[in-house]
């Protein structure tokens, strides 16, 4: 249980205007910070209606999302909303900006939006909805005079949540897409399959789902950790996926599912060992330890290979985005040297690194989608360790999500002519301890992983400018493996989710530590509003004790 001090209730509302510690000229509190804001002195007061207007576009979707945001704008100003070609709040299209960009003009008289597309708008609302309080106001709503010209620095600003180890479920996935709209994040790397299992339905294989989607220990072992006896497990039908994508579409975020093959496939090898596995005479379970399993698909069996296009196939039509990951981490060879059909393809591509039994794997999967037709076809991502193989058997259009020595990988991908995507272990992976502080509950790592420590990651330092657009932007990423439930996902997770949002949204230049403390701080009233169990340390009075998570 995460308690929380009385204090809490006492801090100033996300209308708030900050100061940074330099003592320059105040700011709004608005995460992440945007790429311009000017204050100016006046103030504009919410009648009790205000009218707006909106332009025509395809699908009226720009009306439809200003639907979907009214009664929080509502809710947060206490004003009725209607529509008139006499507005005081107008909605405009400039053709000039970029797809995500946007203007946010407040006078004393009303407030002017301009953007090109509907997701320049919809972050227009955001940066509003974080200038209005979260609590139903007493008295009339009043905000700053401001004029704010914003676009992000990166295209892709991303989140990954790991449910191979541990699943949370419809709603929390919906309640973190939530948040990650909030901060105008874009990108949900789903990691839907691992050792422990199997969490997304695939009708071709039933058994997937029906054995490997559940092991006998909810907790996983470690070093000094025994496995218990709880069955555990759980997994998404299809129908949960098509609520979930689109529910990710309205807030305008692409989703990206993992599949992550050839390693990290015990549950999938548990479930169908006579088509996946390098011994199938010996038995196997779903794993119940930590680390890194064996146990992986012998991608030298055609029936193998077959069942990964297969899967490929059934999910393509659930998630119509443009990218699919399939992992490629971790994957221990060992049980391919033991093989003899594993030898005989090592030998007939004519290699003598099993490695790259895992990239000739990867070329037959990505001829196979190059056959598809054109809407069906996928862009590929991969984990950094691809690169150790013969990466010529893959084609130069996949993408390299750079995680272990992440800087130097990704540089290396990006010499190569490949697209990267920033994603350090150290400190981008927002599951490890947060603080040496011993009310920290049970997790990876050491505590330095500090939300300082996460903000001050620096990205696409000293890289060459001639590289720069190989590097489509910064994610950070949440593996479960200590994690059990949402309430302690949500712990780690925030604040520190912001300041990954931060680093993908915000110039390098104006990125300052102090200013984003101040203003993660003032919108403390956005998480309490959301019901998110929070990390309470950046929040806490200089003196004060820090809030106990009681471990479950």
């Amino acid at each position: 249980m995460h308690i929380r001090s009385l204090l809490s209730a006492l801090l100033i509302s996300a209308a708030a205007v900050t100061n940074t510690a330099a003592g320059n000229a105040a700011e709004i509190a608005i995460v992440p910070l945007p790429a311009s804001v000017t204050t100016a002195q006046g103030s504009f007061t919410f009648p009790a209606t205000v009218t707006y207007s909106v332009p025509a576009y395809t699908g009226d979707s720009i009306n439809v999302l200003l639907q979907r945001m009214i009664p929080e704008l509502q809710k947060a100003t206490g004003s009725k909303f209607r529509t008139s070609s006499d507005a005081i709040m107008k909605l405009e299209l400039d053709p000039k900006l970029g797809a995500e960009a946007y203007t946010l003009d407040v006078d004393n008289d009303g407030i002017a939006i301009t953007a090109s597309r509907p997701a320049g708008f919809f972050y227009a609302l955001q940066s509003l909805r974080q200038m209005l309080p979260y609590t139903s106001p007493e008295a009339s709503v009043t905000i700053p005079v401001v004029k704010i010209v914003d676009t992000p620095r990166f295209g892709w600003r991303g989140f990954m949540l790991d449910e191979g180890r541990h699943i949370f479920g419809k709603e929390e996935v919906k309640k973190l897409l939530d948040a990650m709209a909030a901060y105008k994040m874009n990108r949900f790397h789903w990691h839907l399959t691992e050792d422990q299992g199997w969490r997304i339905e695939i009708k071709k294989y039933p058994r997937l789902t029906d054995v490997g989607a559940f092991r006998g220990s909810r907790s996983l072992g470690w070093i000094g950790l025994e496995p218990d006896t709880m069955r555990y497990g759980g997994y998404y039908t299809q129908d949960d996926i098509r609520e979930i994508v689109a529910y990710a579409r309205d807030r305008f975020i692409e989703i990206i599912p993992e599949i992550d093959i050839p390693g990290h496939t015990q549950a999938a090898v548990a479930a169908y060992p006579e088509l996946l596995a390098c011994d199938p005479e010996n038995p196997h379970e779903v794993w119940l330890m930590q680390g890194v399993s064996d146990d992986v698909m012998n991608v030298a069996n055609p029936a193998a290979v077959q069942m990964a296009k297969d899967i490929i196939d059934e999910i393509t039509p659930l998630f119509p985005f443009p990218y699919i990951h399939l992992g490629g981490d971790e994957c221990p060879t060992d049980k391919w040297k033991e093989n003899a059909a594993c030898q005989s393809l090592l030998d007939s591509i004519g290699s003598t690194k099993y490695r790259d039994l895992q990239l000739y794997f990867y070329k037959q999967l990505t001829d196979h989608i190059a056959l598809k037709p054109a809407a069906d076809q996928r862009k590929l991502i991969f984990w950094n360790e691809v690169l150790h193989g013969n990466t010529g058997m893959l084609p130069d259009d996949i993408t390299i999500m750079a995680w272990v020595g992440a800087d130097k990988a990704a540089h290396e991908a990006a010499k190569r002519g490949l697209n990267t995507i920033l994603t350090p272990q150290i400190p981008y992976y927002i599951n490890r301890r947060q603080s040496k502080s011993p009310t920290e509950p049970v997790t990876q790592g050491h505590g330095t992983e500090t939300l300082k420590a996460v903000y001050d990651y620096v990205p696409v330092k000293d890289i060459p400018a001639d590289l720069h657009d190989k590097y489509l932007g910064v994610q950070g990423n949440f593996w479960s493996e200590y994690v059990m439930t949402p309430e302690l996902l949500e712990y780690l997770m925030f604040p520190r989710l912001a300041a990954i949002a931060e680093a993908g949204w915000t110039p390098q230049q104006k990125r300052d530590y102090d200013s984003f403390r101040n203003r993660v701080r003032a919108l403390r009233p956005m998480l309490d509003a959301a019901s998110i169990n929070y990390c309470t340390h950046e929040f806490q009075a200089e003196g004060e004790t820090p809030d106990v998570f009681e471990q479950l």
